[in-house]
């Protein structure tokens, strides 16, 4: 079965760090609606970040028919140097048994699951290509204002030789947040980039799976919360912002107040509209081909999702 034009909701939270910091900002958090609004936001490039290094890892040595090397990476040389993105190219064609092939572009296409999945600008004298992906993630951006805490510790460890006492660090982290990402899948492109259906499980796998498995001391502690994937009938039909569909609560107030949400147990999401705009009854029902969700045990839901929930990896 070819791949179907879908849809992707993805919501995630944290606790006590930033996934993915500002670096014109002192590494605060992103912030593209700016200070008043309140909201903190997640580039699609680090939630990309998230399912290539699953991929990654479940896969180092290419998964089933080499189909599920990883080309965007960072991989180095026995004396340290970082290989550059023809080097990368040519180990995974190596790796896939493909070393030969005079198409780059077409064997990098069956090797490489991001670059089918993610699409990859392949600037090389004389083999350049460019491939649209046909997955696109919008940024994810937190359900409600988030007030970040600037932060000060020690460590025991000088910086330097002779240095009589360690060194002071600084830092921003947000006790507790919720983001929500849209995501496309484009059937037509998927098609072109020779994309599967077992690409798009992977897809969905990785980005639940992909946000317990990528660590680093200041993207704080991650879960995935609810993801839900909408498939539809016609390859140029999608409802579109499917994030607007669903609220946090309690709302703005609370998050702004003496004492905002700290976890999860104190917030419950609304997907009300959500059901309402995907179910049977709903204004694009005759549109709709499939609808299936994931959902964390801990999360609690007000309203009952359409479609079918699958379990968890």
């Amino acid at each position: 079965m070819t791949v179907a034009t879908g849809e992707i909701l993805f919501v995630k939270s944290v606790k006590d760090g930033i996934p993915n910091r500002d670096p014109l900002n002192d590494s605060d958090a992103r912030r593209i609606f700016g200070e008043e609004d309140g909201r903190i936001s997640l580039s699609d490039v680090s939630i990309k970040r998230d399912v290539r290094d699953y991929v990654l890892a479940k896969y180092p040595d290419g998964g089933p028919d080499k189909r599920y090397f990883v080309w965007c990476r960072g991989e180095r040389t026995p004396e340290g140097k970082l290989y550059d993105r023809n080097e990368l190219a040519e180990l995974i064609l190596e790796r896939a048994g493909r070393k030969n092939e005079k198409d780059i572009e077409e064997a990098l296409l069956e090797s490489s699951f991001d670059v089918r999945v993610f699409g990859a600008v392949f600037s090389v004298k004389d083999k350049s290509f460019h491939k649209t992906g046909p997955v696109q993630f919008g940024w994810a951006h937190s359900l409600h204002p988030v007030e970040t805490k600037y932060v000060q510790g020690t460590v025991v460890m000088p910086s330097k030789e002779q240095a009589g006492q360690g060194t002071i660090w600084t830092t921003y982290i947000l006790p507790f947040a919720v983001f929500a990402m849209p995501g496309v899948i484009n059937a037509t492109i998927a098609q072109e980039n020779k994309m599967s259906e077992a690409d798009v499980e992977l897809l969905l796998e990785g980005l639940w799976k992909g946000t317990l498995y990528r660590q680093a001391r200041g993207r704080g502690l991650q879960q995935p919360l609810l993801l839900v994937h909408v498939e539809y009938n016609d390859p140029f039909f999608r409802i579109g912002y499917l994030e607007d569909y669903i609220t946090l609560e309690p709302g703005r107030e609370a998050w702004l107040g003496a004492s905002p949400p700290t976890q999860l147990s104190d917030v419950t999401l609304d997907v009300r509209e959500l059901a309402k705009i995907t179910g049977p009854d709903g204004p694009f029902a005759s549109q709709i081909k499939r609808v299936r969700w994931w959902k964390n045990p801990e999360l609690r839901l007000l309203g009952e999702l359409s479609g079918s929930e699958e379990k968890m990896w």
